[in-house]
């Protein structure tokens, strides 16, 4: 079955590309240029009284859409920013110190470059003081890393639930959530390539004692500027970084007050685009309309990759390691080979219109539903070419 009819504009803005980065700049479909138009019309015709709409409908529309996918039922513990970074820096400086000296960070070494950066330069300055479990071995790594929490010796512990490197999925989330207190550890969940490619990835009781975070710009097919944060209630009740917005629900109160709101909204900062908002909840109608679900999509995809593998003979592919093999549960939106050859073939496919992406050593090749067999088919024959 091919979805290529919800994604007209973009795959008619260049028909000849091949584009198997739908983990990264997924294609946006025509829905979300729909709800672009909204967004700037609505801006037309309300101007001041358009943040009415926006935080009285779009809001919490999309903070619906969320938590359902999430699998929570808690929209109100749902939080918009630009990015994922800026919840990043106001949880760092929120969150409880036990006893003196800097933060204690618990992290892995497969982080995304934001948190990878920031811990680093933070630690240059000895603000926080951070450890690193080794992502490989893969087999053992959700076990090593769970014993790390269990010590009780950090403060914040974030690791991503599907790690962007290798594809792999840390697949105890339930158990590293439960170590989380008001008071610390803080446990922060970076599902950046969890959501909306695993089904309810934070379902269940974990939401209760744990932080979320993800966006718009990979599988919810939104583009920029739509992250999100499930915040539990009573963790941080007065973050440190705060803009006016936190207080939006009670602008009444006397000069010189700082105060919050009682929701997830207590870690938003100021004015924001809105237009990724509109985008997000434009996708999630598209995708109701057309009884497409994450499950749904992820036999799609699951369909191509097993395509793919049953391909590579003879291929380039061949002789590298594909560091997430298909197991027939859930998976990664995209494959991960491993070769010293990955920068070449990179870029030799992307002179021939045919868009991947490289991570050091590893190629990875994203799936989506605007690809169908013929796209796969294409991509085998020029791996065929290349050496």
């Amino acid at each position: 079955m091919s979805f290529k009819g919800l994604f007209s504009r973009s795959l008619g803005a260049d028909p000849e590309r091949l584009h198997f980065a739908a983990h990264s700049h997924h294609l946006w479909p025509d829905a979300s240029f729909e709800g672009h138009v909204e967004a700037w019309n609505d801006a037309a015709r309300l101007a001041d009284r358009k943040w009415d709409k926006v935080m009285d409908e779009v809001w919490p529309a999309a903070q619906a859409e969320v938590a359902a996918e999430l699998g929570t039922g808690q929209p109100d513990a749902i939080v918009f920013a630009p990015n994922t970074h800026d919840f990043l820096v106001s949880l760092i400086t929120a969150a409880p110190r036990r006893g003196f000296g800097p933060l204690r960070i618990l992290t892995s070494d497969g982080e995304f470059h934001s948190a990878r950066r920031q811990f680093a330069r933070w630690a240059e300055e000895a603000w926080v003081a951070v450890d690193r479990i080794a992502a490989e071995p893969f087999d053992s790594f959700a076990e090593r890393f769970l014993a790390a929490a269990q010590s009780g010796d950090h403060d914040f512990i974030f690791v991503s639930q599907l790690l962007f490197g290798s594809g792999r999925i840390f697949g105890r989330v339930d158990e590293l959530a439960a170590l989380g207190r008001p008071d610390g550890p803080w446990v922060v969940v970076d599902g950046y390539h969890a959501f909306m490619a695993l089904d309810r990835p934070f379902a269940g009781a974990v939401g209760d004692s744990a932080f979320y975070l993800g966006g718009g710009y990979k599988y919810a097919m939104s583009g920029e500027g739509c992250a999100f944060m499930h915040a539990p209630a009573g963790f941080g009740p007065r973050p440190r970084i705060t803009g006016w917005f936190a207080e939006f629900e009670d602008l009444t109160l006397p000069p010189g007050s700082v105060g919050y709101a009682k929701d997830a909204s207590r870690y938003l900062g100021a004015t924001f685009d809105p237009s990724a908002l509109y985008r997000f909840t434009a996708v999630r109608r598209m995708l109701a309309e057309n009884a497409l679900t994450t499950e749904g999509i992820s036999a799609h995809t699951a369909g191509l990759q097993e395509r793919l593998l049953g391909s590579v003979a003879g291929t380039a592919l061949a002789d590298a390691e594909l560091l997430n093999p298909l197991d027939g549960g859930p998976h990664a939106r995209f494959l991960a080979f491993r070769s010293p050859n990955a920068q070449r073939w990179y870029a030799t496919l992307k002179a021939r219109n045919c868009i991947t992406d490289v991570r050091g050593d590893v190629l990875r090749l994203g799936f989506g539903i605007y690809q169908d067999e013929g796209d796969v088919d294409g991509l085998v024959r020029l791996l065929g070419e290349i050496k």
